[in-house]
């Protein structure tokens, strides 16, 4: 499954300087409103050690990543829901993606532009999330005449109804979807609501923000429980171009121990449930992304939808036992592969190759 995330937020925040040291791009980054218009889309290998290790036991074979692909936003401002800057372009630019990445600007900088005068981080960040309300709840608006009469003809639909109804008045409230996870959305897929997708913040800090424990628990605290991140994009800027050696060694005189990207991708990926599991052989060795809780065949039609339809087994040997065997006929001997069947949980350590049959 492709991972898709959309990053948002004000104006000059820090959102193109992220998206181009994430992506390793050079979309314009500019001190004014609005220097993105179009969004620009990077897709990025998740990073993945293992995927060399296992090339290397298979003779070099090539590898493939599974992959992220970030949207840059362009900046949205207050009034956005209703066409400020743009902004019903903007955000329906959002829809597509399965998160949301919300920048906030954290640093203190005269020489960069704000829309307000005043750089208020919690200011900033309600501006962002009154627009994605406001944008919701019309379009949950649109949808209600049709929904009443439908559910006139057919009293069955009464429960999608009533979720419509708790949602309305949910966002009229002002409080976006995400606040409420007891609500079950499942009806109301096809809305493609924007804040009912998960939100990761990221603090845009300078370098010595990197390590003021303080001031990141002051800003946590603005958004609690969502998941929080904090990241200059300016050293993320830094990064690009330098060996791992050098990357490494800058990252650990500012503190830090990895990447903005690794800890994106990761917050990602626990943040909407997924994992990877690996596939190798001398052909390629690959890593797919999967929601955790998949079994063996959803796992398989994630590679192609004729393996989940013919499933047979699943030959799995963990990754680490693979390793310390030397090879898959090793492995094999020492009774680390096994054959499991279509209730099987996939897991991360996983190394797969399936087995399936699918009749003309």
């Amino acid at each position: 499954m492709a991972l898709s995330i959309a990053i948002v937020g004000l104006p000059n925040v820090g959102k193109s300087t992220l998206f181009n040291a994430l992506t390793d791009s050079n979309i314009l980054a500019a001190n004014y409103p609005f220097a993105t218009i179009e969004p620009n889309t990077g897709i990025v290998p998740v990073p993945d050690a293992r995927l060399q290790d296992l090339s290397g036991l298979y003779g070099g074979a090539p590898v493939k990543p599974a992959t992220v692909t970030f949207v840059d936003v362009a900046g949205l401002v207050s009034g956005a829901s209703e066409g400020e800057g743009l902004g019903n372009q903007f955000l329906s630019h959002i829809r597509a993606t399965q998160a949301i990445v919300q920048v906030v600007r954290a640093f203190e900088d005269a020489n960069v532009t704000h829309v307000d005068e005043a750089h208020d981080p919690s200011k900033d960040i309600a501006v962002i999330n009154t627009e994605l309300v406001l944008a919701d709840l019309q379009t949950v608006q649109k949808r209600l005449p049709r929904a009443e009469k439908e559910v006139k003809a057919n009293p069955k639909l009464k429960p999608e109804y009533e979720t419509l109804l708790a949602v309305r008045d949910l966002l009229d409230s002002g409080q976006p979807v995400w606040s409420r996870p007891d609500i079950d959305l499942e009806p109301l897929r096809d809305l493609f609501l924007l804040t009912a997708k998960p939100i990761i913040y990221v603090f845009n800090v300078d370098e010595n923000g990197l390590q003021d424990t303080a001031k990141q628990e002051e800003l946590r605290r603005l958004v609690a429980p969502s998941p929080t991140l904090f990241i200059c994009a300016k050293l993320e800027d830094e990064l690009r171009g330098l060996d791992e050696a050098d990357r490494a060694e800058l990252l650990l005189s500012y503190g830090q121990k990895e990447s903005g990207l690794n800890q994106l991708i990761r917050a990602a990926y626990a943040t909407l449930g997924l994992q990877s599991y690996l596939t190798a052989g001398e052909k390629e060795v690959r890593a797919w992304t999967i929601p955790k809780g998949a079994t063996a065949p959803q796992a398989a039609g994630v590679i192609h939808g004729d393996f989940e339809r013919g499933f047979i087994a699943a030959d799995v040997v963990d990754y680490d036992d693979l390793m310390a065997a030397g090879s898959l006929t090793a492995a094999k001997a020492a009774g680390k592969l096994r054959t499991e069947g279509k209730t099987y949980v996939m897991q991360p350590g996983d190394v797969v190759e399936f087995k399936f049959n699918v009749s003309k």
